[in-house]
This record gives C-alpha cells, structure tokens and sequence, in this order.
C-alpha cells in the first residue's frame, strides 16, 4: 500500500534525517525539531540531546504557527509588529512570532510546517528547518 498523503512518511522522514544531519555538524548546537501537517497536527519529532523543555515546546509551536497561519512565524511575527498587533491577539496559545518556523506549501496549498528551537538566534532555527523544507518540496 502506499502513502498517498500530502506528507508522506518517507518524505518526513528524511527530512527528519537530513536536519538532524545538519545540526549534528555543530554538535554543541543542541536543536528540537517537529513536522506538522495541515492542521497543527505532530508527524515527527526529533531533538539532538539534552534541552529545556521551552525549546522543545518552541519547535512543535513553530511547527504548528507555520502550518495554522500558512506563514513563516519570523515574517508573521513581523507583519504583526508592524501593525502594531500581538500574536497573542489571534486568541490561539500555541501560536508563536518567533522566528524558526517555516510553511510547507505547495502549489498554493499548505500541507504542514517545520519548526527548530533551540539555537541561539531563530536565524539559525529557520535556516536548518529550510533543509528539511528542501527534502519535503522534491
């Protein structure tokens, strides 16, 4: 049988792979991962060693922020400081304006997010979860 979902487990899974990877070059980068689906929903979680629980908790809300607002958080969070807004307006917990989540789309269609917590500068989180973005996109 197979996987004919938009995310399908093997595709998660090597994206899983080539993050944890890439994170491993730097192994005193301890890092958090998580995939979503559509809906904020976990598909796989992974972390490099010993965290804080706030960087774990930090990945799967990424995760999810990316996927519910079909947004990158960083640009989210943003836009909404522009406007003199707070994420905390959109009435929803788990959402987060900190940069480290990205959007998986496809022709137009949202079909999950990546979120990475962790390193110290969400520059760094968003660019590893842009290498599981990669694998997910091929």
């Amino acid at each position: 049988m197979s996987d004919k979902s938009p995310l399908p487990f093997v595709k998660v899974q090597a994206a899983m792979t080539a993050m944890t990877d890439k994170a491993m070059q730097t192994p005193d980068d301890v890092v958090a991962i998580a995939i979503v689906d559509s809906t904020g929903n976990l598909l796989a979680y992974a972390q490099t060693g010993a965290l804080r629980l706030f960087s774990r908790r930090h990945a799967l809300r990424k995760a999810y922020t990316a996927a519910v607002m079909a947004t990158d958080t960083g640009a989210n969070g943003q836009k909404l400081k522009e406007q003199g807004r707070s994420i905390s307006e959109m009435g929803d917990l788990q959402l987060t304006g900190m940069q480290g989540g990205v959007a998986i789309a496809r022709d137009d269609a949202i079909l999950g997010g990546i979120g990475v917590g962790g390193y110290n500068g969400g520059h760094l989180d968003e660019a590893l979860a842009r290498v599981g973005l990669e694998v997910l996109l091929r």
